[in-house]
């Protein structure tokens, strides 16, 4: 009988392209992943993985066997999705990872929501950066994910592509806008001089952002980098800098800002959920897909 949970750090060692990295994003350690692999080899009887250099990669027979991972994978979650479906109502504990924002602004009513309504249902939040939160939900540590996507980027690291083992259902959009500080007038070409905060470089967020700013004819001077959006706005309003701001976060801060002609005003964000192939169905997690999608569009 092959060992599901081997199965699963087999198959994060080929997305990752080396143990050291899927241990580091399985928050195990090195030897404890070429431990269990080993015993994967010896419960198959052949060899999974080749060395190359410092890395890994795995052999025609790990490939197919994480092939076929991704299908039993997917029929264990419609296993449980189909149990579940026994109960009258959604119960049990379902755990979620968020962004700050969403957590912050429309989540405590979502939970509240859901507890009048669903009694035997328990939510638990967890706060994760969008990268840690899409390794914890392949690695069975949470049940779902709710993220943000920014149009023309690609999603969260580690999301596997179509098939890959995760189903994504996209919530609702929430505006993006851009904010200048005072005095600062777009039309006169101040844009190529202002300071700007933008949330890290590497971030789908931050790559958007420096598109949309170079289709609009000017390079962002970007002195300051933060993944606290909330951190953005306050500079805002103090005029220390320019920044793309959500309106979940202009209208959770209760600002007066008001948003730049000179910037694009019809940029958006998608709010997506996250969760492993076959278990999209399950009772519980359409319960929380769809709190969550009403407290998007009300």
């Amino acid at each position: 009988m092959l060992d599901l949970h081997r199965l699963i750090l087999l198959r994060e060692v080929r997305a990752r392209g080396s143990m050291s990295a899927a241990a580091r994003e399985l928050n195990y350690s090195h030897s404890a992943i070429s431990q269990q692999l080993a015993l994967l080899e010896r419960e198959v009887g052949v060899a999974l993985l080749e060395r190359v250099g410092r890395a890994v990669k795995l052999t025609p027979a790990g490939e197919d066997l994480v092939r076929n991972t991704e299908v039993i994978l997917a029929a264990v979650e419609r296993a449980e999705s189909d149990l579940a479906l026994a109960h009258e109502r959604p119960q049990g504990v379902v755990t979620v990872a968020v962004f700050a924002t969403i957590a912050r602004s429309v989540m405590p009513a979502v939970l509240a929501d859901l507890a009048e309504r669903l009694p035997a249902l328990d939510v638990r939040l967890r706060l994760c950066d969008p990268d840690d939160a899409v390794a914890r939900l392949v690695a069975r540590k949470v049940d779902a994910v709710i993220t943000d996507a920014f149009p023309g980027t690609p999603g969260p690291a580690g999301v596997p592509g179509p098939g890959g083992g995760i189903h994504s259902t996209l919530l609702g959009a929430d505006p993006v806008r851009g904010y200048l500080p005072p005095g600062v007038d777009g039309a006169r070409g101040d844009l190529h001089g202002v300071p700007w905060v933008m949330e890290p470089r590497e971030t789908a967020s931050a790559q958007w952002a420096m598109r949309v700013c170079r289709e609009r004819g000017f390079e962002p001077h970007v002195v300051h980098e933060s993944s606290d959006v909330l951190f953005h706005l306050r500079l805002v309003e103090r005029g220390l800098a320019a920044a793309f701001l959500p309106d979940m976060v202009v209208r959770e801060a209760g600002t007066a800002l008001v948003p730049s002609s000179e910037l694009p005003s019809d940029q958006e964000r998608g709010i997506v959920f996250l969760s492993r192939a076959g278990a999209e169905e399950r009772p519980a997690l359409v319960a929380v897909r769809e709190a969550v999608r009403a407290r998007l569009v009300s």
